[in-house]
């Protein structure tokens, strides 16, 4: 797919794309059998990026990155870039046309992640619900050196399913750190980084109102029903992205002089 839709903003490169192009991404890196990252920001993997290297390095050998934060989205538009609500793309939204699209093209996919009996229970309602679907499945609760017996047990498993697509669901920055360290000897077309998704599908964690995500208020809805875990992530990481959007727009008029 031609890049056509990328865009710098607060430090990082993202890429706006909705859920059929990101279908067709994917579609492209099985067709030419390549393995492609396609990762996604939000307003704390910003945060990670800039005070976490290993983070940007995973970010380097990502060939796309879509936007997972409709804020993203908000803050783009006050930047002069020509972005869409339709363009923010999240898992609690993009695993169901995925997971369709999946089962149509006979796609394999290998879902590393979340907890014990959480993966699996996930993985057998998308089974139901999209009969044909071809989805193996192993939880995110192992030992992630890459020297570990565990770890390696855990690409070997990958590698003898042959998955068209990796999701890589254990929250950031680990999926992340596990991804880059093990990258080459994982064996696949596409790498997903899903956070939670499964844990989505599963019931393991309330899906927020789809509502309040096109309104850019997932985050509160998220907040509330985990404030121990998150309240960190909402309520203090905005304020270091806060400084960085302004440092951008009074340099954007420089720069356009």
């Amino acid at each position: 797919m031609k890049r056509t839709s990328s865009y710098k903003l607060l430090g990082v490169q993202v890429d706006a794309l909705s859920i059929p192009e990101l279908n067709a991404l994917i579609a492209e890196s099985v067709q030419q059998n390549q393995k492609w990252i396609i990762a996604n920001h939000n307003l704390h993997s910003l945060y990670l990026f800039h005070n976490d290297p290993k983070m940007r390095a995973f970010y380097a050998k990502a060939e796309y990155t879509h936007i997972d934060s409709m804020p993203i989205v908000f803050i783009g538009k006050l930047l002069g870039y020509p972005m869409k609500r339709e363009q923010r793309v999240t898992y609690a939204d993009w695993v169901w046309p995925l997971m369709a699209e999946a089962a149509s093209l006979g796609w394999r996919i290998f879902y590393l992640g979340s907890k014990p009996g959480v993966v699996e229970r996930g993985a057998s309602i998308l089974r139901q619900k999209f009969p044909g679907l071809q989805i193996a499945c192993k939880h995110g609760y192992f030992n992630m050196n890459p020297d570990s017996p565990e770890n390696k047990a855990t690409v070997d498993a990958i590698n003898a399913y042959k998955p068209h697509i990796l999701m890589v669901g254990m929250g950031m920055p680990r999926q992340e750190h596990w991804i880059v360290k093990n990258l080459e000897s994982i064996q696949t077309n596409t790498i997903l980084t899903s956070g939670a998704c499964i844990d989505y599908v599963a019931g393991a964690i309330p899906t927020p109102p789809r509502w309040m995500g096109r309104m850019g208020l997932e985050w509160l809805y998220r907040l509330f029903s985990e404030p121990k875990r998150l309240w960190r992530r909402y309520l203090l990481e905005p304020w270091f992205l806060g400084i960085l959007f302004l440092r951008e727009i009074l340099i954007l008029p420089i720069q356009s002089k």
